[in-house]
């Protein structure tokens, strides 16, 4: 499997977001390749062949969701909460050695970030032993959302680049074309 988005989402907006990220990889490694699944469904042990990881959720109360902030989110509307979320899964998840993870998500866009989903989910999964690459933040508009303009068509173009070969280089020397020094 080329990549897979493993996911939580109550009102939706992430689970938009996880599938335009999924359109983009596509658009580079091809469908076959891609599946986007919610965090309870995902796999306890991830495959060996896995090329790259993304891991999303909303951001609540300055993290990721958890039991309480999942029965908040209920309250206002959400579709009923799965007892795995984003936070339970990583706990418990294997991962295959050298992994390429990113993480993800959305959040009420304000001047300042104190604390997001994707950094609290990229710093479980370093605890954890993965190399990390802690991604964006897509604005949703309020609680509930919805998505904020043009945040769909950014992260289709934030996952084009990550099926990129390059995004998986890390030093400069390994780039194809570029001379060492």
């Amino acid at each position: 499997m080329a990549a897979l988005i493993v996911t939580e989402s109550l009102f939706g907006n992430t689970l938009a977001i996880a599938d335009a990220i999924a359109r983009g990889i596509a658009e580079v490694r091809g469908r076959d390749g891609v599946q986007v699944v919610h965090a309870s469904e995902a796999p306890a042990v991830l495959p060996d062949d896995l090329g790259l990881l993304v891991v999303g959720a909303p951001t609540h109360t300055l993290s990721m969701p958890n039991a309480g902030s999942r029965s908040d989110a209920a309250r206002k509307g959400a579709a009923t909460p799965a007892h795995t979320g984003i936070r339970e899964w990583i706990e418990t998840v294997v991962l295959p050695d050298g992994l390429r993870v990113a993480t993800f998500d959305t959040s009420i866009h304000t001047r300042i970030q104190l604390g997001t989903a994707t950094r609290a989910a990229a710093k479980a999964l370093r605890r954890r032993g993965a190399t990390v690459t802690a991604g964006p933040s897509f604005w949703v508009t309020g609680m509930e959302g919805p998505l904020a303009d043009g945040e769909l068509a950014r992260a289709t173009a934030w996952g084009r680049r990550l099926a990129e070969p390059v995004a998986s280089i890390t030093s400069p020397s390994e780039i194809p074309g570029r001379r060492p020094g």
